[in-house]
Order: structure tokens, then sequence, then C-alpha cells
């Protein structure tokens, strides 16, 4: 079992909140008809700005104990892996491998019509390498959920050894082309008939990547519990911030170094030892996944 040696020691300091993905760019074409849609719950509540309140990320553990749950505590588990996008450039993948890192998300679209373009290289190099690696979508809340999955169908292949899909979800206030105000009802029922058709496509139970912001805005409440989550969280433990919901991989650091990488990356960790992990890639139920999550 390879050790996981030369990942750069981690750091307390979370990256700023608009760093996170940075690899993800709104510039995806808008259907004017829909993001100037009214909202269809009227007791809906907005995601407008939430960066911007200082009351709105809350912390699901008292203050006082905010110390005791560092993202250093990421060095707990066994299994760790990186996400990467066109903006990570021209990746040495064998290095990757013999670093330690047991798996990669790649990003493959945005929106209905974006393909990032490192993605072909991307996609076939990790898996010469004998790395594990699954694709990501990022959502652009100004498409229709046929579209944006439509996008992701058309560039990435059905393959028995990939990990499952993953809908990138955040909120992108600051877009210069997509004002769609997010309300939760109506966010949640496009996500689900996005998360339903990569199902369908795919033949495997896809993955929520969410933001804190996004999470605490929409996804509260164990929204969507039945699929596996991906959380990020640089500052602390997922604990937090997500409270007792239960997370497969935890973003812990999005300024990471690793041999191989130009520049700095994104580093997330497995909820599980070697073991699990080898069952997890093995296709064990989702039931079992989550026996292993916190």
């Amino acid at each position: 079992m390879r050790a996981l040696n030369t990942f750069r020691s981690l750091s307390l300091l979370a990256a700023p909140m608009a760093a996170a993905f940075l690899l993800a760019s709104c510039g995806s074409g808008v259907d004017p008809t829909y993001g100037h849609r009214s909202p269809r719950f009227a007791t809906s509540a907005p995601l407008s700005h939430p960066k911007r309140d200082p009351d709105f990320l809350a912390y699901a553990v008292p203050e006082s104990e905010l110390p005791n749950f560092p993202a250093t505590l990421s060095s707990n588990y066994a299994v760790h892996g990186v996400d990467v996008s066109k903006y990570q450039g021209n990746i040495d993948w064998e290095a990757v491998r013999d670093s330690g890192v047991s798996f990669a998300f790649i990003k493959a679209t945005e929106g209905g019509d974006a393909i990032d373009s490192k993605f072909e290289r991307n996609w076939e190099a990790a898996r010469a390498a004998g790395i594990p690696r699954g694709a990501y979508h990022f959502v652009y809340w100004c498409r229709p959920p046929h579209e944006e999955i439509g996008n992701f169908k058309n560039i990435v292949p059905v393959e028995p050894d990939a990990l499952p899909p993953v809908l990138d979800v955040e909120a992108t206030p600051t877009s210069r082309t997509c004002k769609r105000t997010l309300y939760r009802e109506e966010v949640l029922a496009d996500m689900r008939k996005m998360l339903e058709e990569l199902e369908r496509h795919y033949g495997k139970k896809p993955i929520i990547y969410s933001s804190v912001d996004f999470y605490q805005a929409i996804l509260h409440s164990d929204a969507l519990s039945e699929y596996p989550i991906w959380v990020r969280s640089t500052k602390y433990h997922p604990t937090v911030r997500y409270g007792s919901r239960k997370w497969t991989f935890w973003q812990y650091r999005s300024d990471g170094s690793v041999p191989g990488i130009p520049g700095a990356v994104d580093q997330n960790a497995f909820h599980g030892n070697h073991e699990q992990w080898r069952r997890w890639l093995k296709g064990q139920t989702e039931g079992e996944i989550a026996e292993h999550a916190q």
C-alpha cells in the first residue's frame, strides 16, 4: 500500500470561499426563458449573496469547540485523492500515482455546452497510470437539467471501472451571465432530475459535491440524502459545517501541492480505511458506504 508521504503539510488556514473550484467558470450559454422564471414555490427563500451575510454560514458545534475540529484532521484518513481541471495544466499522472494519490475526480463539463479542454487527456492518462477516476459536471443554473446532463453524457463515456459521476452544485452570485435567483424547492427539483438521469445513464448512484454556503441554504435537513455527498471544508472538519450529515469524500484544501501537478490543486479524503476503499471500488451498496461515513 502506497504511503501518502509526499503530500504537503496541511494548513489550518482556509482558502477563500471564492476560490472553491476556480476550475469552473460560468461562461455557458444562457437559455433566456429558463433563468427568468418566477419561483414555483411562494414559500421558497432565495439564495442570493450568502457569502456577504456573516450570520449565514452556521457552525454545527459550539464556537468554543472549533479548535477541536481543524482541517488537519484530514491526516487521520488513509485514502486521499485530487480533483483537477484545465487549470492544473498538463499533469504527469504517473508522478501523481507515485505520490500516493488513490483517486481523482476530473472536470468534464459545465452547463449545457462547455467542455473542459483537458478532460480527454486527463481521463485517458489517469486511467493509463492506474488511478481510479471519475468525472464531474459543474452546474450552470441558467440551463435546463436535460441540457446540463446531455452535455455531460456526450463527453463522458460509460465505463464500468470509472468512479460514479459527480454533480458539482454551488451558488454563483457573482456570475456575469447567469442572474437566476436560486429558490430551494426549485433547485432541489432540478437537481433530482439531473441525478436521476445520471444514474439511469451510467448505472451508478451519482455523488453530489457541495460548497458550504450551498449546503446550508439548499441541501440542509437531509435533502437528497439518498445520494453520497462530497463536501468542501478547508478550515474545519466537516462536522463543524455539515453537522451529522454523512459524507463520503471531503475536500479539505484548495491550495495543495502534489508531485506531477503544476501549481495548486484541491486535495480530498475518502471517509474510510484502505479496506473500506477497496470495497467501495468494487461497487458496494450505498448502505455499506454510508455505514463507514461520518
